[in-house]
């Protein structure tokens, strides 16, 4: 079932990379007490996801926490060495946190999956963004296959 406005968002633990090294990261503590954009991205380095997505956001950030948003999160099904180096790549610094959902575990909780391996790249995540407060889903803008709309950083600037 795939989670709606109103809903709770899943008690999941992630895996994410740290100067410190590998680290676990739970939605608890990226949610609890916030107000939270998380978008999330069919793949790091693809072309919507490189060229328009994460760079809207790193772009808008500014505007998003001046709306009130604490914490902007990109989410894919990509392990944590490639999360950290795209977020590099594009020097999200602390604009934007990285998160990695390598098992697709958070995406399957939402109920965010989709199949990607007709393009070689297996169980993915719907490109999709959400605007949680408090863990609570405030706003859900989830995209056709193939476009590029309602999840954009514009989009959820004029949504929050």
């Amino acid at each position: 079932m795939t989670i709606q406005v109103g809903d709770t968002i899943p008690s999941v633990t992630l895996k994410h990379l740290t100067d410190n090294g590998m680290q676990d990261i739970t939605t608890d503590s990226i949610f609890k007490g916030k107000t939270v954009v998380l978008f999330s991205v069919p793949g790091a380095y693809t072309p919507t996801c490189s060229a328009k997505h994460l760079p809207g956001f790193v772009q808008n950030a500014e505007a998003l926490k001046a709306k009130g948003v604490d914490t902007i999160v990109c989410l894919a099904v990509n392990d944590p060495f490639v999360m950290r180096a795209w977020g590099e790549k594009n020097n999200v610094s602390d604009k934007v946190q990285m998160l990695p959902d390598g098992n697709a575990t958070f995406t399957s909780a939402l109920g965010l999956t989709m199949d990607g391996s007709g393009y070689g790249l297996g169980t993915r995540g719907q490109r999709f963004a959400l605007v949680a407060k408090d863990g609570k889903v405030t706003h859900l803008a989830v995209e056709k296959p193939g476009q590029f709309e309602v999840s954009s950083a514009e989009a959820i600037l004029a949504a929050v």
